[in-house]
């Protein structure tokens, strides 16, 4: 019974969050909604974007959602199936992971919500280097998912987010 407990809250969890992503408004730099789209090297893209964009802005973690509606936000269920999806002859998780570098835990999750089946993606923000996706990062701008070196502010805002203290501007003796 613990474990079913425990599923339960995992469920509800999920759902919940669905929910307060879609009540947002419009996308974010970290939110990205999608319906059926499940073409490789867009989502490759994208979660370079969002975790580099992630970081600019302060955030943890980044997301893609598809079996949502982008102007209405409403939920309207999705035909991508992350767990069956190939690239070639190798399945899409693996072949992402070894796309992305340096390595990022990305999580997909399957979200049974009670007007249709959502899959969630979660992405970690990076933590000590830009994400590059087949050797490019990439940022968000708006919706717009463009090279990280074509925007020097943002690659800039980037590399000082990804600084966890600058030595040079601190007290070297009290």
């Amino acid at each position: 019974i613990c474990q079913w407990a425990r599923e339960s809250v995992l469920i509800n969890r999920d759902i919940a969050l669905v929910d307060e992503l879609r009540a947002g408004g419009a996308e974010t730099p970290c939110v990205e909604f999608k319906l059926n789209n499940d073409d490789p090297e867009m989502i490759g893209k994208l979660i370079s974007a969002l975790s580099n964009a992630a970081r600019i802005e302060d955030q943890a973690l980044a997301y893609i959602l598809w079996g949502i509606d982008n102007d209405s936000h409403d939920v309207v269920g999705t035909s991508f199936d992350f767990r069956t999806k190939k690239v070639g002859n190798q399945e899409f998780e693996l072949w992402l992971a070894g796309m992305l570098r340096p390595n990022l835990a990305v999580s997909f999750r399957l979200v049974d919500h009670p007007t249709g089946k959502v899959v969630l993606c979660e992405i970690p923000s990076a933590t000590n280097a830009p994400i590059e996706f087949k050797g490019t990062a990439y940022v968000r701008i708006g919706s717009a998912t463009p090279k990280l070196s074509d925007h020097t502010d943002r690659y800039q805002k980037l590399i000082h987010n990804l600084r966890p203290f600058v030595w040079e501007k601190g007290i070297a003796k009290a």
